[in-house]
């Protein structure tokens, strides 16, 4: 597996406006939210299809996407998929469809965050910055306490965000997988719960806790597991919350 190039928002100065992109293709609902994002400090950008996303991205200016899923042409779980074949720039997705199924989906193929359809714009306004906050604090996190991590044989390092395998191998992660299994790994031994999984990425509480979060755990078994669906790695507590059991060492 390859690594996945470095999104805009970590290579770009901690100091920049956010920008933010929003993929929507009814042109009121964007004209709000970008009148919105500008009111609340960000510098904010709305493209109606795949086409025009490509272009801004081509011009590297985003650091955080929201990506509606219904979409003339290509919609936004091919969207969200091909991003994360190359990028691990933050997405929240968006969609207003009832059915969980569509977030699951959107979140097992790499969405950070979703929000359905209505939803408050204070809400919105909220799981962005705590996004980016989260994006952003594992640079500086990085530069504190930058020596990789080891455990049966994968080795997890801050500094680079990069996870490889036993063979040296680099395995892409989501931005919201690495900062879990990083919260895994400097708390190994230990029952974490929902809530402090949810804190540990998100830098502190976000709101109501909803299950996404077993998805994004079920993401990582699947990539550091044996057997993910026999897994030893991370286990599961009853009525507690998951634990991480290797050793882990400093690489």
């Amino acid at each position: 597996m390859t690594e996945k190039t470095r999104s805009p928002a970590l290579m770009r100065s901690l100091a920049s406006t956010p920008h933010i992109l929003l993929v929507e293709d009814d042109p009121e609902i964007s004209r709000l939210l970008v009148d919105m994002l500008s009111d609340n400090g960000f510098s904010a950008s709305a493209a109606r299809s795949a086409w025009e996303m490509d272009g801004f991205l081509g011009r590297g200016q985003v650091d955080l996407i929201v990506l509606d899923l219904m979409l003339p042409g290509e919609n936004g779980l091919s969207i969200c998929r091909r991003l994360r074949a190359s990028s691990d720039i933050p997405i929240i997705m968006v969609t207003a469809r009832g059915e969980d199924v569509d977030r699951i989906i959107g979140l097992e193929i790499g969405a950070d965050d979703y929000l359905p359809k209505p939803f408050n714009s204070r809400e919105l306004i909220a799981r962005i910055r705590a996004l980016l906050r989260r994006t952003r604090s594992g640079i500086d996190s990085a530069r504190e306490r930058a020596k990789p991590l080891a455990f049966d044989g994968w080795v997890i390092d801050p500094a680079t965000r990069r996870l490889c395998d036993p063979e040296g191998v680099t395995v892409a992660l989501t931005s919201v997988e690495f900062d879990l299994l990083l919260a895994f790994c400097r708390n190994f031994g230990r029952v974490l719960s929902r809530e402090q999984l949810i804190e540990s990425v998100h830098g502190g509480p976000v709101g109501q806790i909803d299950r996404s979060i077993d998805v994004h755990v079920s993401r990582i078994r699947q990539k550091i597991e044996t057997d993910p669906r026999d897994p030893t790695l991370i286990k599961t507590v009853r009525l507690g919350g998951y634990m991480f059991t290797p050793q882990v060492e400093e690489g």
